[in-house]
């Protein structure tokens, strides 16, 4: 497993959560919906599906211990939480970038400058996503 295998999951959870996010009215009133607004059953499968593809092939890896932040985004992702969903990829970006720095994973440049498009759509989908705020949430 390498860096970009991860990155190539954490593409596809990126475009179902900016997918998810255009489907939502710009304010969501909860009384109306007591339950909130879920995407649908078949975005879930799909995000679910990209979680356990990862959380497969990386075991016995140095990436298995992003398993938690996968979960962390799979289950706000499934209750329709997805600025939850957001901040645990962003976490797992962020983790991803402390191992490089500790020399458990090589990165190449094009997977830094994945990570960085990554970590821009999905600031992009968080409230306040100002151009003051970048650089913000990047942990290091």
């Amino acid at each position: 497993m390498h860096t970009a295998d991860i990155l190539d999951v954490i593409g596809g959870m990126t475009s179902q959560l900016k997918a998810y996010a255009a489907k939502l009215p710009p304010i969501v009133h909860l009384t109306a919906v007591p339950g909130g607004v879920k995407p649908t059953l078949e975005a879930i499968e799909t995000y679910e599906n990209l979680v356990s593809r990862l959380r497969v092939q990386s075991a016995g890896t140095p990436y298995k211990s992003l398993n938690d932040s996968l979960i962390e985004s799979l289950e706000a992702f499934e209750a329709g939480r997805l600025f939850g969903a957001v901040q645990s990829l962003l976490g797992l970006l962020d983790q991803l970038e402390r191992m490089k720095c500790d020399g458990e994973i090589e990165v190449g440049r094009i997977d830094e400058k994945r990570m960085a498009e990554y970590r821009a759509a999905l600031r992009k989908i968080l409230p306040g996503n100002k151009p003051e705020l970048d650089g913000a949430g990047r942990g290091m």
